[in-house]
């Protein structure tokens, strides 16, 4: 790691394809001098130069703006050069070969933010933001991912790993003084901040999961018979003629993918062929492919045409582990009013698509049924790491307050160093290499 952070990177930093402008940044030890061969100019940090850009010959590749961003006071905490031409894939290419001939090599995707994280300009859940704030599909995931770079999410992570560790610095001193009169362990002060930990995370969690939803919403499936009502429905929720719709059964043979936002919660709706025994082989071939998307499905709302009796036939063929919400269609035709019937084992939703009736019960449901508020002020962005993190975190400190209650002091020091060790992963603090390659390497080369 030591050897390759003293290598100088350098990539274009803008969506391949022409455009008025083109970015190529450059970080690392040799920044300053590769620009000052570029251009053959002296140039102040953090002034903008306008200067020719040139080939080894000494011919002009390209003009444009020169920015220096010295060490440590850059994105990456590196000498940051920013060569700011025109944006076009030839000049850019010949520019960045320019660059690269001068001594940097081709930095790697999210390297440049991979390098903020290890100078210490971000952490890992701030790091992880970059790249969710440009990927970011509704202007609430935009506000939220802004939160977390901001350090939002950090801090909160931060201040329960603080407090875990001087729980830690108590128990274990009170388990060094086991032979003194008092037991400090037996006072209810740990057991009262351990609970008060416990809630705390809870709290976390809840606004966790409103981030992991901003981000990256919910898949539902469109399931049933064919003519039931899918390809309509799917209309209805894009707000648009996304799926051709007749009266001919079996007119959607494919998966079609339509991805919406209903009041800024990002849903993937998937309308697929209708369920039913068929001997036409491309119709086969699109059942089996919408038994798969089922599978995968986080929510599967199996239209149901409310004048069929017959509905057995489809539910059947069905996963039997599979939460399905019925969606009872076409009650107009039967003079029935919208309703939702919830219970333990499953919900029912009576509406008619046609008309517009019960749609607002429908969104309702998607939203409530996944804890999706519309309130966003507060939230930061999450991943599902992040939730896995802090589940693991609350199991342990859980387990933590019950060995507390069993006399195990030793063992409520262990539990809350494993919290510790699992929270402190969502910035990074506690991290392996494993998991800052995953993360960076999904990022866009050039950030």
């Amino acid at each position: 790691m030591k050897q390759k952070i003293q290598d100088t990177i350098a990539a274009i930093a803008t969506p391949p394809g022409n455009g008025g402008v083109g970015i190529i940044r450059i970080s690392g030890v040799s920044a300053f001098e590769i620009a000052k061969q570029l251009t053959n100019k002296s140039f102040l940090p953090r002034q903008a130069l306008f200067t020719s850009f040139r080939d080894e010959d000494k011919t002009v590749i390209d003009s444009g703006i020169l920015l220096y961003f010295p060490n440590p006071s850059s994105y990456t905490g590196e000498d940051t050069i920013e060569l700011q031409g025109h944006g076009g894939i030839i000049v850019l290419g010949m520019l960045l070969k320019r660059v690269l001939s001068l001594g940097a090599r081709l930095a790697n995707p999210g390297e440049f933010t991979e390098r903020a994280f290890l100078n210490n300009k971000l952490d890992l859940a701030q790091a992880e933001a970059v790249a969710d704030l440009i990927e970011s599909s509704t202007e609430q995931s935009v506000r939220s991912a802004q939160k977390s770079m901001q350090g939002v999410f950090s801090e909160q992570i931060n201040e329960l790993v603080d407090e875990l560790t001087e729980l830690r610095v108590y128990v274990e001193a009170a388990i060094d003084f086991v032979d003194e009169e008092i037991d400090f362990l037996s006072d209810g002060v740990v057991e009262k901040k351990i609970i008060d930990i416990l809630e705390r995370i809870k709290k976390i969690q809840k606004t966790a999961q409103q981030g992991q939803l901003l981000r990256d919403g919910m898949t539902v499936v469109l399931a049933g018979k064919p003519n039931a009502g899918k390809s309509s429905l799917l209309n209805a929720l894009a707000g648009h003629e996304a799926a051709i719709v007749t009266d001919i059964a079996g007119t959607t043979r494919d998966i079609l993918k339509e991805h919406i936002q209903i009041d800024g919660m990002p849903l993937h709706i998937i309308d697929t062929a209708g369920l039913r025994e068929s001997n036409d082989i491309v119709e086969k071939e699109g059942i089996r492919r919408a038994h798969e998307e089922i599978k995968q499905a986080d929510k599967v709302l199996l239209l149901i045409d409310s004048t069929d009796s017959d509905i057995d036939s489809v539910i059947n063929t069905l996963p039997s582990n599979l939460n399905i919400t019925k969606i009872y269609n076409k009650i107009d035709l039967l003079g029935r009013e919208p309703e939702i019937i919830e219970n333990k084992d499953e919900t029912q939703i009576y509406l008619s698509v046609k008309k517009g009736e019960g749609m607002e019960l429908l969104i309702n449901y998607l939203k409530n049924s996944v804890g999706f508020n519309g309130e966003t002020d507060d939230v930061f962005i999450a991943r599902k790491r992040h939730l896995e993190a802090l589940t693991q975190g609350h199991k342990f400190v859980k387990s933590a307050l019950l060995q507390l209650q069993n006399k195990a002091e030793e063992l409520v020091a262990e539990d809350l160093r494993q919290a510790q060790n699992g929270l402190s992963e969502i910035t990074g603090a506690f991290s392996s290499d494993d998991l800052l390659g995953k993360i960076f390497s999904s990022f866009c080369i050039g950030k």
